[in-house]
């Protein structure tokens, strides 16, 4: 009876299986003010990590338990560090400078919130995205209203967060996009810059019963109607494009009366920090178009103050996916265009990664594997 007892004391003492489904990280990283201490998100578990910086290296100091998956971390100066928690929609405000670092105050905020910056008067106000709906927000999200962004910023004044419990929010900017999720600062902090995380590249489907299904010369798809065996196409929807003006596909053709809505392109917006209540900059000074498709992180210049902008540029208004010998036309090795664009006075500046890729020259010899 002893050895069984025992036997079942191990075998519940045995830790469980972990599977990690961690949120993708933003900004995990960040140096404090006088250079002497990083910190760190810990996404799996759940914490901040502390780490002081020697000219040795990094020594690991406290670990603090934040919400559930942090996923970005800012500094406010020296003893103040705020992280924005993925999951449990909360950012925790942790002060460092005492002898237990430990979370002083937690906020509330939208749906999944992604990154954070300081910016405004002092660089006493903090930004954050989130998406435009969830638990925590104070208003109806209006989530089949035409017109209503997808995207929010949240602002608060890092030194009066209120007494409400979660703090109350100096502002909530909507944005006209997608899910946001980086932010960027400009050198002086009088502006903020948020990215639309999946913001769309103009593209949308005319669907398959609409089209008729007799090929391009009746409307239809366009040609090539048939394999290189002849076989017909089986019936499909098609990806077309908006131009600025009209919905076209490959061929130029307007599908105007099958797509009745416009689609603007709004990627990156642009709020002045400063002001009483900060918002949007007014009208076309509000927003930047023809950034990217996926848009990652940003960063800017601090000489300059040009910002630039990770992205992907998607080509799925390209069919096919052979090797385009028949239908001249395919995505192999090629679904998108890997770019940095960068932003400023004059515009939207793509930059291509991969300038020295030729895409008209497909499937060279396997490289022979290196011994282990």
């Amino acid at each position: 009876m002893a050895l069984l007892l025992g036997a079942t004391g191990v075998a519940q003492a045995t830790p469980p299986e972990f599977t990690a489904f961690e949120s993708g990280q933003v900004r995990p990283l960040a140096l404090s003010a006088n250079g002497k201490r990083l910190f760190a998100v810990n996404t799996p578990d759940n914490r901040l990590e502390i780490f002081k910086v020697t000219k040795w290296g990094l020594v690991h100091e406290n670990s603090v338990p934040v919400g559930l998956e942090p996923v970005a971390v800012a500094v406010r100066g020296n003893n103040e560090v705020w992280v924005v928690n993925h999951l449990s929609d909360s950012v925790s405000v942790v002060a460092v400078n005492g002898a237990v670092p430990h979370v002083k105050r937690t906020l509330l905020v939208g749906d999944e919130p992604r990154d954070i910056v300081f910016a405004g008067p002092g660089d006493d106000r903090a930004f954050i995205t989130a998406a435009h709906r969830g638990q925590n927000a104070p208003f109806d999200p209006q989530l089949t209203t035409p017109s209503v962004g997808r995207a929010d910023v949240w602002v608060f004044d890092a030194d009066d967060l209120g007494d409400e419990l979660g703090g109350e929010p100096l502002a909530i900017i909507n944005l006209f996009s997608d899910t946001p999720r980086a932010l960027a600062v400009t050198p002086d902090g009088s502006r903020v810059y948020a990215a639309s995380f999946n913001s769309g590249n103009r593209t949308a489907i005319v669907p398959l019963g609409v089209i008729p299904d007799t090929g391009e010369a009746d409307g239809g798809i366009p040609l090539p109607n048939v394999n290189h065996a002849g076989i017909p196409e089986p019936d499909m929807s098609l990806i077309v494009k908006f131009d600025g003006a009209h919905w076209v596909d490959e061929t130029g053709r307007v599908w105007d009366d099958k797509i009745r809505f416009n689609l603007p392109d709004k990627d990156v917006f642009v709020i002045d920090a400063d002001a009483t209540t900060p918002a949007l900059l007014p009208g076309s000074d509000g927003f930047y178009s023809g950034v990217g498709t996926t848009l990652f992180n940003m960063i800017v210049n601090p000489a300059n103050g040009k910002v630039y902008v990770t992205n992907t540029e998607a080509r799925n208004h390209v069919r096919f996916e052979g090797p385009g010998d028949f239908a001249d036309s395919t995505v192999r090795g090629h679904l998108v265009d890997n770019r940095i664009t960068v932003l400023d006075d004059e515009g939207v500046h793509p930059r291509l990664l991969n300038k020295h890729i030729d895409y008209s020259s497909c499937c060279g010899p396997v490289p022979t594997p290196r011994p282990r």
